[in-house]
């Protein structure tokens, strides 16, 4: 099994973490500690672990965006 672990700093990672959940596979778990949002991808391939962190990375971009749009004074 390969495994990568993301983590990222958010001024608000709630948020982000919830915008990000529905999108999890069953080989993803996602969890929130303090500003950090860290998400766990296993996979049982190198190519299949590389296109879902590609997918997350998107997918959190997206979210990042959207939160910075809607959160601002």
């Amino acid at each position: 099994m390969k495994r990568a672990t993301i983590r990222t700093t958010h001024d608000h990672p709630e948020l982000v973490a919830a915008a990000l959940v529905p999108d999890n596979t069953d080989e993803m778990s996602t969890r929130v500690t303090d500003s950090v949002v860290e998400t766990t991808i296993e996979r049982d391939s190198t190519g299949g672990l590389r296109t879902t962190a590609d997918d997350y990375v998107t997918n959190l971009t997206v979210a990042q965006q959207i939160i910075d749009t809607t959160t601002q004074s």
